[in-house]
C-alpha cells in the first residue's frame, strides 16, 4: 500500500563504481532511536563499519533512545549541518507519526531535514508465543472474542508502523487490543517469549530466529511468502490488503548539510549496499538492501507517504494514549 510506491531503485541494478574520496574528514556518527541489539542497531552497525574510509574516517552508532525515538531525531535535526551526524530511521518517523502525535512531534521530514536514501526495506510479522492455543490468524481471533478484557499486544515504539498495524489488524478482525509500547523490539520479543505478552507485531528479522521455538509468527506484511518460512501466510492471502506492506530504514541528514555532502553519502551508501557482502548479512535479518534513485525521489516519497497515511488514520479513529 503506502511503502510499495516508493521511488526506489533496486541496489542490485547500481553499475560497479569508482573508489569514493573520502566526503567528511572527521569521524561521524550514525544516529538511531532505538536500543542495541534490534535491527535498527544491527543495519546501522553494517553501515558503519562499510561506509568506513569512503565517508568518513570511522562511523559509531549513536543510539539515543527514548519518546518512541523522536529524542534521536530531534538529536539529528539540531546537530551540526557537516555531515558528521545523519540519523537512519523507520519510515514511520517521518511519514506516520505526525499523524498519530501531532502535539509531541516537533520536527519536519522535509524543512528540518535532507532525506538522502533508504538504506533497506523490511516487511513486518505478527506472532505469539509458542504456547499460545492460537495456530493461525483465524484461531487468534477466535480466542480473542473468548477473553472478558482487551488483549495486549505489544510494538517496539508507540507510533511506530508495528503499533499501528495492530490497531489496523484488531479492527479488521473485529476485536479489541490494547497497545503497549516498549522500547525497542529486543525486551517486547523477551517477553513474549517468556509468557508475559500475548501478541507482538514487529520486524520479521526481530523475530524470525525464534520462530517455531519461542514464538510461533502467525503472518507476514510482505507481498509474497517468505521462502524461509513458507509455512506462515501473509496478510493479503488472508484478505487483509491494508496490511500488506515494507517499511524502510532511511538516512537523513540535518536541513542546511551543503549539498556535496549529501550526494556524498548517498553514494557511499549507494555503493555499499550493492557489495554482496552488504546483502548477504541483510539477507540474514530478512532485509532487502534497496536505495532510492536519488535524495530527490526519496523525498518525494517521503512526502507521499506521508500525505496517504493522514487519511487512513483519520478513518481508523485511533486517539493517541
Amino acid at each position: 500500500m503506502l511503502t510499495r510506491r516508493l521511488a526506489l531503485g533496486a541496489t542490485l541494478a547500481v553499475p560497479a563504481a569508482p573508489a569514493l574520496a573520502q566526503i567528511v574528514s572527521r569521524n561521524a556518527r550514525i544516529v538511531i532511536g532505538f536500543p542495541a541489539g534490534g535491527s535498527s542497531d544491527i543495519v546501522a552497525r553494517l553501515y558503519a563499519e562499510r561506509l568506513r574510509g569512503s565517508y568518513a574516517p570511522s562511523l559509531v552508532v549513536d543510539g539515543r533512545v527514548g519518546a518512541a525515538g523522536r529524542i534521536a531525531v530531534e538529536h539529528v535535526r539540531d546537530a551540526d549541518k557537516d555531515g558528521t551526524t545523519y540519523l537512519q530511521t523507520p519510515a514511520s518517523m517521518m511519514t506516520l507519526q505526525p499523524h498519530i502525535f501531532p502535539r509531541e512531534v516537533r520536527y519536519d521530514a522535509l524543512t528540518d531535514f535532507i532525506p538522502v536514501t533508504t538504506v533497506c526495506t523490511f516487511p513486518f510479522a505478527f506472532c505469539v508465543p509458542m504456547n499460545h492455543p492460537a495456530r493461525d490468524i483465524a484461531g487468534f481471533a477466535a480466542w480473542a472474542r473468548t477473553q472478558p478484557n482487551e488483549i495486549p499486544y505489544a510494538s517496539p515504539a508507540a507510533g511506530a508502523s508495528p503499533h499501528f498495524m495492530g490497531l489496523m489488524l484488531a479492527n479488521a478482525l473485529g476485536i479489541r487490543m490494547t497497545h503497549i509500547p516498549y522500547r525497542g523490539a529486543v525486551p517486547a520479543v523477551q517477553d513474549l517469549i517468556g509468557g508475559r505478552l500475548n501478541a507482538f507485531m514487529g520486524v520479521l528479522g526481530d523475530v524470525s530466529p525464534q520462530h517455531g521455538t519461542g514464538l510461533r509468527m502467525l503472518a507476514v506484511s510482505s507481498a509474497t511468502r517468505n521462502p524461509r518460512f513458507p509455512d506462515v501466510p501473509t496478510f493479503q492471502e488472508l484478505g487483509f490488503r491494508d496490511l500488506s506492506k515494507d517499511e524502510w530504514f532511511g538516512a537523513f541528514l540535518p536541513a542546511g548539510t551543503p549539498a556535496p555532502v549529501v550526494q556524498g553519502l548517498f553514494n557511499a551508501i549507494r555503493t555499499a549496499a550493492a557489495t554482496t557482502e552488504m546483502r548477504e548479512a541483510l539477507a540474514r535479518l530478512d532485509f532487502a538492501p534497496t536505495t532510492s534513485e536519488s535524495p530527490a525521489a526519496f523525498a518525494a516519497a517521503v512526502r507521499r507517504e506521508r500525505e496517504e497515511w493522514g487519511p487512513v488514520v483519520r478513518a481508523s479513529g485511533f486517539q493517541p494514549e
